[in-house]
């Protein structure tokens, strides 16, 4: 990749009036152009399509879906201008490079570079083939045809290896144009020396153009210098170094450093001045051979760097007389273009390099990635109004150029872009950049006057020179070495001489007479001595005038200039809106045209739809009809059923009353005939107590409440007075589940509080608990129960309730108690068979009281006392 450069650095630009800073309002976006080269091939896939002038199209090609609907996306994106594959060489240059030629040579810096992937026509673009010159040589044609007949005598501009220029003197100028004569290897003139043809015809003299508004009172010279960007080092290419074939050594690397004025310049870079298109193509093209030596020695890619190639236009003005270069190195004005040709922006994963060329291309990769990095962060500030550092220093490139986009000069670019299908995605990143890019705006440049001298003095100079040519001609040649019209009408304006001859040596007449004619004539010297300095300051006073005037005029038509050029500027951005709008509008046609499609496809979907729910609604509602007629046939047939069970379950309900009444029926007189026999026994068996016989003892006859077993603890009777007749509060609770019955004993608590759910509240004002419990006894009848405990406080500052006591109410029937019990039957030793009467003897020998602790349940406690046998 090459960059190529035409520089104009400036020393200190003198002025009458002092420079006027550009406005943060007078800014232009950066120039960026689209130029699409043809297919290798007519059969190749294209993805790139030209919509119109400023627009294009990119297509994903086959068999690459560019989102999940698998449909084609298709993105357009607008450039100041595009050129299509039939855009010649001279069509380029006139829209973009001549504009910054013609700033160049008024003082004003410029930056163009090429951006694109590898093949895409970036060298092409910058440096063309014979017969179809690119922008660098039509850039030098266009310089040395303005400038041609003003440009000064060989080194009488000197860099002065500070990014500067010093102007010599007319002795030092000539004896180092005698040193280059004398040497050998450099030709004379480059116009009578045989031309390469690797660049011979690049430009045909038809398409030669020339800059307008030269200042003709100005000298002028150009220098150039070539220089490469690898690895992020900076390598100069017009360097003579000595090249081993043998044993190759690397290039010695340049650094980069900071001017008087905050620009950035390569130092020790060389710069050789030219003095005509070919000349300076002639050192450009012994950079490119030293390049490819270079690269084809150490291996490498010439695609994979940057290269610079860089031409300086050193302008002074002439002196008052106007033929010789005014003798001051602030009157020195330096201007620059740079011409860029950047590296291949292909990812590292296509170039498929491996060790030492996949870290260089990864370096060159960084490079772009800093400059986008850079455009990034200068397009934020400017929309966002932030403050953020640019990174320049990241890379080498963009730490070089970092000046223009700080307002030192236009920046233009043109993306070269390859329509094949293979490079579409590499498109797509290169077309997203050029995007960012021409969203950014750079400071114009103001307008850098030389000086002040008035104009014409060039003219002036060479008309003086003519006429002086001309009366010497005229009159055959010069008298003593002056010019014979000037001294004849010198000598016919003083008096005449009388003779001179002295007769003799007492002659006082002649001398007398001589002395008197000289006086006469000095006399007439110095009135015409006064005169002439008279008339010189009234002249000069007059020019001093008209230098004032003059340069108010100028003043007043660079303000019109200005004013003229913000309303052409803003012309441009109406226009430039109005052309927004038409696309924006178009774009919106199209979608509406989408939209009404879309619209109809809705439509014909919404009928359809509503179809399809009349016909489901119709079914559905035959199945609801279906759906209500089987409800009611259901419910005939659940009625009907339930009828029938209803009768079966009252005649089985009734069947196992009748038959569990005859079992208590039974039960019951067997109890009475057991009772009968027991009492019977205890009054006609009565005998004596025979205390020796401990098995003879007949136990005591138990009260209601039975006694404790010996064994065991106290108890307390059973059948005692119920707590609850006390003063004691209590807790009633009664489940809602119980039913009332029509007993003549009812519990009745007086100081109660009645619940239905026992709660802490309630239970924290009282000092008893009862709970009435209601459940069937065995003999089909309701017995009441009612539960007693006491409530006390936990430690954790609830309430707890232990039960103490349980009283039992119960119903019986009179019947069934009435009847006579049946004798049980006895064994053969006459004592009553066990399995008999078991459980009526259990009932009647067991004393249960309900107390605390109780297996059976809360609060209960059984003591069993086994009756004595009958003997």
């Amino acid at each position: 990749m090459s960059i190529f450069c035409f520089c104009n650095r400036k020393g200190k630009t003198p002025r009458r009036l002092p420079p006027k800073k550009a406005s943060n309002s007078q800014k232009d976006p950066v120039g960026v152009y689209c130029r699409v080269r043809p297919l290798g091939a007519e059969d190749e896939e294209c993805c790139i399509e030209v919509i119109s002038n400023t627009t294009i199209q990119l297509h994903a090609p086959d068999g690459l879906k560019a989102n999940r609907n698998g449909e084609f996306k298709e993105t357009q994106y607008s450039f100041k201008k595009v050129f299509g594959i039939k855009t010649t060489q001279g069509e380029l240059f006139e829209d973009v490079a001549k504009p910054l030629v013609e700033d160049i040579i008024h003082c004003k810096n410029g930056l163009l570079f090429t951006y694109g992937v590898t093949g895409s026509g970036k060298t092409h673009t910058m440096t063309g083939s014979p017969g179809q010159g690119g922008l660098l040589p039509r850039s030098l044609d266009m310089i040395f045809n303005s400038i041609g007949p003003y440009q000064a005598k060989r080194y009488v501009f000197k860099p002065d290896d500070k990014n500067g220029m010093e102007v010599q003197n007319q002795v030092d100028a000539l004896l180092d144009r005698q040193k280059r004569d004398s040497q050998t290897t450099v030709p004379k003139t480059p116009t009578t020396r045989r031309i390469d043809p690797e660049f011979a015809d690049m430009i045909s003299p038809e398409e030669a153009c020339k800059a307008d508004g030269v200042d003709e009172d100005s000298s002028y010279s150009v220098f150039v210098s070539y220089i490469e960007i690898y690895n992020n080092y900076i390598y100069d290419l017009l360097e003579e170094t000595p090249i081993d074939p043998i044993k190759p050594k690397p290039p010695q690397s340049k650094i980069l450093r900071e001017d008087q004025n905050h620009n950035m310049y390569v130092a020790g870079c060389t710069e050789v001045e030219v003095k005509s298109t070919e000349e300076a193509f002639e050192v450009f093209w012994r950079g490119q051979k030293k390049r490819r030596i270079a690269n084809t020695q150490l291996n490498r890619e010439s695609s994979r760097s940057h290269s610079v190639f860089i031409i300086k236009l050193a302008q002074a003005p002439l002196d008052a007389d106007g033929d010789n270069v005014l003798q001051d190195k602030n009157q020195v004005n330096v201007s620059q273009l740079c011409l860029v040709d950047l590296a291949g922006s292909e990812r590292t994963s296509r170039t498929r390099a491996e060790g030492s060329r996949l870290r260089e291309a990864g370096n060159i990769n960084q490079s772009l990635m800093t400059l986008r990095t850079c455009i990034e962060v200068l397009r934020e500030n400017q929309m966002c109004g932030t403050n953020k550092m640019v990174p320049y220093r990241d890379s080498k490139v963009t730490h070089l150029f970092k000046n223009y986009f700080d307002g030192e000069g236009k920046v233009r670019m043109v993306v070269c872009v390859n329509p094949k299908a293979d490079d579409y995605e590499e498109t797509l990143l290169v077309m997203r950049f050029a995007e960012m890019t021409q969203e950014v705006e750079v400071a114009r440049p103001v307008d850098r006057p030389i000086c002040g001298f008035a104009a014409g003095r060039r003219q002036r100079n060479q008309a003086f020179k003519e006429e002086l040519t001309r009366r010497l001609e005229e009159r055959g040649g010069p008298l003593d070495g002056e010019s014979p019209t000037v001294l004849n009408q010198l000598l016919q304006s003083f008096p005449p001489l009388p003779p001179c001859e002295i007769s003799g040596p007492n002659d006082d007449v002649t001398l007398p007479r001589l002395i008197e004619a000289l006086e006469k004539r000095h006399k007439i010297r110095q009135m015409m001595i006064e005169e002439y300095n008279k008339t010189a300051n009234m002249l000069k006073s007059v020019l001093q005038e008209q230098d004032s005037n003059l340069l108010s005029k100028e003043n007043f038509i660079q303000e019109q200039r200005g004013k003229l050029g913000e309303k052409d500027k803003m012309l441009q951005n109406q226009k430039n809106e109005i052309d927004r709008l038409e696309k924006k509008s178009k774009m919106l046609e199209y979608k509406i045209d989408i939209l009404q499609k879309t619209t109809n496809i809705y439509e014909e979907d919404k009928r359809s739809l509503q179809h399809e729910l009349e016909s489901r609604e119709q079914r559905l509602q035959r199945e609801m009809s279906e759906k209500r007629r089987m409800e009611a046939r259901m419910q005939g047939i659940v009625t009907d059923s339930k009828l029938k069970w209803e009768k079966e379950c009252e005649r089985r309900v009734n069947a196992k009353q009748l038959e569990m009444q005859n079992k208590l029926w039974v039960k019951d007189e067997k109890l009475k005939q057991l009772k009968a026999i027991v009492t019977e026994g205890k009054t006609e068996n009565r005998q004596p107590q025979r205390p020796s016989r401990e098995k003879d003892k007949v136990p005591a006859k138990r009260s209601a409440s039975p006694s404790p077993v010996p064994t065991g603890p106290p108890v307390r009777p059973l059948h005692r007075r119920s707590h609850s007749a006390g003063g004691e509060r209590w807790v009633d609770h009664k489940p809602n589940t119980n039913v009332d019955l029509d007993t003549v004993l009812q519990p009745n608590l007086p100081n109660a509080i009645k619940v239905n759910a026992p709660s802490e509240k309630a239970l924290s004002k009282c000092d008893k608990y009862v709970l009435t419990h209601q459940e069937v006894a065995s003999d089909g009848e309701i017995q009441t129960k009612l539960i007693k405990g006491e409530v006390f406080k936990t430690r954790g500052g609830g309430q707890a309730v232990q039960f103490t006591d349980i009283e039992t109410l119960k119903q019986e029937n009179p019947v069934a108690a009435s009847r006579k019990r049946r004798s049980s039957e006895t064994g053969p030793d006459g004592e009553p068979k066990e399995g008999d009467w078991t459980d009526v003897e259990t009932r009647c020998s067991v004393a249960v009281e309900m107390r605390a602790g109780s297996n059976l349940g809360p609060g209960y406690q059984h003591h069993g006392y086994p009756k004595r046998r009958k003997p």
